[in-house]
């Protein structure tokens, strides 16, 4: 194995440390992180992401969770009535209310969680 990088090389090393969000100490725009290389943007829209709604949450000791059966109400940490966490790739990203479209669900969304605020919950998952 030689110890020369090459173009290619370099450019993965790049982009995984940006896509993985590698500890950036400046305040550097993604367009920094990704300067000088050319990424196909329809490569990118169609990379499949998971979207989730969250009702609520709640936290069972295994004993309580185990005596669970058909029937059993499991009460959760949000109030009827309160915003619904929409989550992509289990980051929050919106909130919303339900709603009914041709007999399925679907939210509504009622507020957008600024990009700041995504990427500050980002860093403290880990």
């Amino acid at each position: 194995m030689s110890d020369d990088n090459t173009e290619t090389g370099m450019e993965e090393d790049v982009l995984l440390q940006g896509a993985a969000g590698s500890s950036r100490t400046s305040a550097k725009t993604d367009a920094d992180a990704f300067s000088g290389l050319s990424l196909d943007s329809d490569l990118l829209k169609n990379i499949p992401v998971t979207i989730s709604v969250e009702v609520g949450r709640t936290t069972l000791p295994i004993k309580s969770l185990l005596q669970l059966t058909q029937g059993s109400i499991v009460e959760l940490d949000r109030l009827a009535g309160e915003a619904l966490d929409l989550l992509v790739n289990n980051t929050l990203v919106a909130q919303g209310e339900i709603v009914l479209v041709n007999e399925r669900y679907g939210i509504r969304l009622t507020q957008i969680v600024p990009k700041s605020a995504r990427l500050k919950l980002g860093q403290n998952v880990g």
